[in-house]
């Protein structure tokens, strides 16, 4: 168990608690400094003082102006340890822009590629749209930070012929779970190359080439890492660190900087457009213009956002005055400790929560732990898990947090790579996540098929305390160990109102909803299935033509899947007057679905479900002749229930059913389960009437009554399970091991689904006679 020990001395944390004392004020606690870190109070009192006292304007006519710039590109090479002999400092919006600039001008020769890593930024993504290389190739971390650039590379021998330029783009810490590249990898990529690595995104197909006779240079994403880590560039020499400086200082936005070594200026290509400042001139009745001689001011197209850039002045001295440097220690290498020191410590606090049954809350995601700050940053992701091991949706996890005052993040945090990576998310995967499903980056579309698509990331500033952590884990305690989930999503939908418009969008979302309904019109014969938004009429004995049809046997017994396995290969279609069976692509056969137009040429008869008798209508010899030549048996017959059927316990009429009008499933009780089937194979095994999924496993077994959709249903109790779960439905192959797993979660008892009686209203005159459910009505539990 790790133990927390603080940075600051008391005295300095006082006098930082009194420059946020406004998050007191408001009862908040921010923990999304990776997004954005807070500014401190007098920070920017004094910057407002600063544009009180004196006239900042234009820095064309203002020559002030001009000084106060130059004083910031100073102060941004000291901050990072390095001159201007050694980088030109373009100031750009944001990181984004920094990383488009270089995209737009990297000159690759003639055989240059573009390298980029899997967790980076979208921004860096969108270099490959611009970048005019001649292949683009995506690398694993551990290409860039482990053995294969040393094992792969080959020295560029000097004095060889170099025939272009490859360009190496990579996070120096990851947005998403904090992990950090080791920055040794700079220099050795510069010298020893990438040779042979990566998967290759575009280019010419076929054997990579070998481009030993390249020049590897290196783009540094830095936004992430410099908000709370030391850039030391006379120790690590980057080609170009691209930055934002609200990560760094809070204050002001819309101000970044593109730090470009002097090798890196050179192998800038030609400027394909140029804008006010660039130049020295440019004729407007010829092709003929004049970059100025300054190498910062050819890239600083405009007027530069000169009021921002000066507000950076108090962004560099409240960083000195509040954490000033100590012995060996720089402000930048403090607050690495600090961040550091509260992330690990919640790394191991999350560790300890466990739910009653001993399985643990929280499933976090980093990829060499918390042992080391040189690979490990103040940011924390995770994804809260129920009893059962279902995921929570990181959309329930940002509303429980706000209504707690807690400010986090959720969701892919522009990093999709990372979330592929972390999440075991196959192409697949983010297929039906982003194309078929729909989802966009920033929204609280949080579960698929009860997987998650994102995360909730705890990150940590300076201005953190020890204070901060414990309300996240008190909040985590408190409501997902010691509040039932109906409890949870009761206090959020009363609350719901004090959420941002996209949270109050996802509460809508918290209750399950009916996700399928199946009708199984042939006593043990496959389903037909209706899914969103498809609805579907009931009658006083269930679901409009479920289990109304059966075969029987010579001797007029009901057959089943347990007798003959094949029965699941038969296939219902209900079309609009005709019910059609198929049994493969080339076989079916139909019979009418009024029971009127049946009963005028069918023979009567009497069978047997659950030693009840049942009066039925015989479906003719076609049918039987086609049900025999297809299941290989003789003699076999098909019936239609004609004559009332009620249930022995409490008079409910009936169909087909065993025992009861429903048979409702859980789907994360189901995927509990963790067969190696899909997941859909496994739901058809149980053969249920409605399907939902409440996203914690058998807490349907608790319910007594619920209602979907408006229609209320009583709980008859658990489904006590038969050796028919074992038959795969799509294929009829037997699987022994489905009730010996059930057996083993439900301790002994084979109890899975539940039984359920729809409540008819109290004043039934006025009922309409043909209800309907809808796939997507809400299900709440009474």
């Amino acid at each position: 168990m790790s133990l927390y020990r603080s940075e600051f001395s008391p005295s300095e944390q006082s006098t930082i608690d009194a420059e946020f004392s406004r998050l007191a004020k408001n009862k908040s606690v921010y923990l999304d400094h990776a997004g954005t870190t807070l500014y401190a109070e007098n920070q920017v009192k004094a910057a407002a003082e600063q544009l009180q006292r004196n006239v900042i304007c234009n820095p064309h006519t203002c020559l002030i102006t001009g000084d106060f710039v130059d004083q910031v590109r100073f102060k941004v090479l000291e901050f990072f340890n390095t001159t201007a002999e050694d980088y030109h400092v373009i100031f750009t919006a944001n990181a984004t822009a920094a990383l488009s600039l270089v995209a737009d001008n990297f000159d690759f020769g003639s055989s240059g590629d573009f390298h980029f890593c899997q967790e980076n930024h979208t921004s860096v993504l969108g270099m490959r749209e611009r970048v005019q290389a001649n292949g683009i190739y995506m690398l694993k971390e551990d290409e860039i930070s482990g053995e294969l650039a040393r094992q792969n590379g080959q020295m560029v021998q000097e004095g060889s012929r170099k025939t272009g330029n490859s360009l190496v783009t990579f996070s120096a810490q990851c947005n998403f779970s904090g992990y950090k590249i080791p920055l040794d990898a700079i220099r050795k990529i510069q010298n020893d190359g990438l040779a042979k690595a990566g998967k290759q995104i575009w280019g010419s197909v076929g054997e990579k080439k070998d481009n030993t006779h390249n020049d590897y240079y290196i783009c540094l994403d830095a936004a992430s890492f410099v908000a709370t880590s030391p850039l030391d560039l006379q120790k690590y020499h980057p080609d170009y660190v691209c930055l934002s400086f609200y990560k760094i200082f809070g204050y002001p936005t819309g101000v970044g900087a593109l730090l470009v070594s002097r090798r890196g200026a050179e192998a800038f290509g030609k400027r394909r457009f140029f804008g006010g400042g660039t130049i020295n001139f440019a004729y407007p009745h010829a092709m003929d213009h004049q970059l100025r001689e300054t190498f910062h001011q050819r890239y600083e197209d405009g007027t530069l956002p000169f009021l921002s850039i000066v507000g950076l002045l108090e962004g560099f001295r409240t960083l000195k005055r509040l954490v000033p440097k100590t012995g060996e220690f720089g402000t930048m290498e403090r607050i690495s400790r600090h961040v550091f020191g509260l992330a690990k410590y919640l790394e191991d606090q999350l560790k300890q929560l466990k739910h009653p049954n001993g399985e643990p809350l929280i499933r976090l995601y980093n990829k060499v732990g918390y042992l080391d700050k040189s690979r490990q940053g103040g940011i924390v992701a995770f994804n809260v898990l129920t009893e059962s091991g279902s995921y929570v949706g990181f959309g329930e996890m940002a509303c429980v947090a706000a209504l707690h005052g807690i400010l986090l993040r959720t969701g892919c945090f522009c990093n999709i790579g990372a979330c592929q990576y972390y999440l075991g998310l196959d192409e697949d995967a983010m297929d039906a996540i982003y194309k078929r499903a729909g989802r966009i980056c920033g929204d609280y579309f949080d579960l698929i098929d009860g997987k998650p698509t994102g995360a909730v990331r705890v990150s940590f500033g300076y201005m953190t305390t020890i204070q901060d952590v414990e309300e996240l884990l008190k909040m985590l305690r408190s409501s997902y160990l010691a509040t039932r989930p109906e409890q949870r999503i009761q206090f959020i939908e009363e609350q719901a109102e004090q959420l941002p418009p996209l949270l109050k969008q996802r509460v809508q979302l918290l209750r399950p909803k009916l996700l399928q309904m199946a009708i199984y019109p042939v006593k043990s014969c496959a389903a037909f299935k209706i899914e969103s938004p498809g609805s579907w009429p009931l009658t006083d004995q269930g679901l409009k033509y479920d289990r109304e049809w059966m075969i029987v046997d010579m001797n007029g017994m009901a057959l089943t899947q347990k007798r003959c396995t094949e029965l699941c290969l038969i296939r219902p279609v209900i079309r609009a007057d005709q019910l059609e069976l198929q049994f493969g692509p080339d076989s079916s056969v139909s019979v009418p679905l009024s029971l009127e137009d049946q009963a005028a040429d069918s023979a009567k008869c009497v069978s047997k479900v659950c030693r009840q008798p049942v009066e039925g209508l015989d479906c003719g010899d076609e049918v039987a002749q086609w049900l025999s030549q297809n299941l290989g048996l003789d003699g076999i017959r098909l019936l239609r229930q004609s004559g009332q059927r009620n249930s022995s316990k409490d008079r409910q009429k009936l169909s087909l059913v065993n025992q009861a009008q429903f048979l409702l499933l859980n789907k994360s009780s189901v995927r509990s389960l963790q067969f190696e089937e899909p997941l859909d194979e496994t739901v058809d095994r149980f053969r249920a009437n409605i399907i939902i999924d409440t996203g914690c496993a058998f807490e349907e077994l608790a319910y007594k009554a619920l209602t979907i959709g408006g229609l209320r249903f009583q709980v008859e109790g658990p489904c006590q399970r038969c050796d028919m779960i074992c038959i795969n439905q799509r294929t009829g192959e037997r699987s022994p091991e489905t009730l010996t797993t059930i057996s083993r979660l439900q301790q002994g008892r084979m109890r899975f689904g539940i039984y359920i009686t729809r409540i008819p209203k109290d004043q039934p005159d006025l009922e309409v006679k043909e209800q309907h459910m809808t796939c997507g009505d809400i299900v709440l539990v009474e």
